[in-house]
């Protein structure tokens, strides 16, 4: 199959979510590249994170379609293809950092030399190499999201799905970790990441704006800004939403 015609490394169509009588996500349709830092931008109870649960399997839509590379989610066969890393902290406090690393990756199948080796080489990814002898719970809030991360990238998915990634981690170490993410798409790893960081927003290829469970804009950060006629990505949000509630 050529690169052009290639399928979507994700795609959803018509997607509808409920919680009760509640609507989560209303009808939300749209496609990521392979390769692509795609962001999906939106305030707390957006829908932004029952939007990723879909994409992995973890959750189920209550209408539409979610594919992952061409195949239907959920399905148990594709856990393989991505990593995952969740807004809260899943460790094992008690463990150390590379005892958290090593359950894991032996999770993915990894074992022996090849588990030393993506151990440290995600640790150092995410600065830790010097403090994964210690327990998870004496690690910061900043170390554990940096512990997460790490672990997400384990298994060198084709997928990495990052939800508020850099919260609680400092100013210099989240750029860095920006710039590995970058370098990543450039060695072909898709990435979707969920922020309501305006700044971080405006790194992705492409967004997707979600506003009370409803996809507002779908384009790339600067077309998104030069539609709504604003000078920022934050005010392109306020803008759009206002014009939606305007049509409703």
């Amino acid at each position: 199959m050529t690169k052009s015609a290639e399928k979507p490394a994700i795609a959803l169509s018509g997607i509808m979510r409920r919680f009760g009588d509640r609507k989560i996500l209303d009808d939300i349709t749209l496609n990521v590249n392979r390769g692509e830092l795609f962001g999906l931008l939106g305030p707390s109870g957006s829908g932004k994170t029952t939007l990723i649960k879909l994409v992995t399997g973890i959750d189920r839509a209550d209408g539409g379609q979610v594919e992952l590379f061409g195949e239907p989610m959920p399905q148990l066969k594709m856990l393989q293809t991505f990593g995952y890393m969740a807004q809260s902290d899943a460790l094992y406090q008690e463990l150390t950092g590379k005892e958290n690393m090593a359950f894991y990756g032996s999770l993915y199948g990894l074992s022996g030399k090849a588990l030393a080796s993506r151990i440290q080489s995600a640790a150092a990814l995410v600065n830790l190499t010097d403090h994964l002898d210690k327990p998870a719970n004496a690690y910061s809030g900043g170390m554990k999201r940096r512990l997460s991360l790490a672990i997400a990238l384990l298994h060198e998915p084709q997928l990495l799905v990052l939800d508020e990634p850099t919260v609680g981690i400092d100013p210099v170490l989240r750029q860095a970790i920006w710039n590995e993410l970058r370098a990543l798409t450039q060695q072909g790893v898709t990435i979707i990441v969920t922020t309501h960081v305006m700044d971080e927003a405006e790194k992705c290829d492409r967004l997707a704006l979600i506003r009370d469970g409803k996809l507002i804009a779908l384009d790339t950060p600067e077309a998104i800004i030069r539609h709504a006629g604003v000078h920022t990505i934050e005010e392109a949000f306020i803008a759009l939403g206002s014009r939606k509630e305007e049509q409703a």
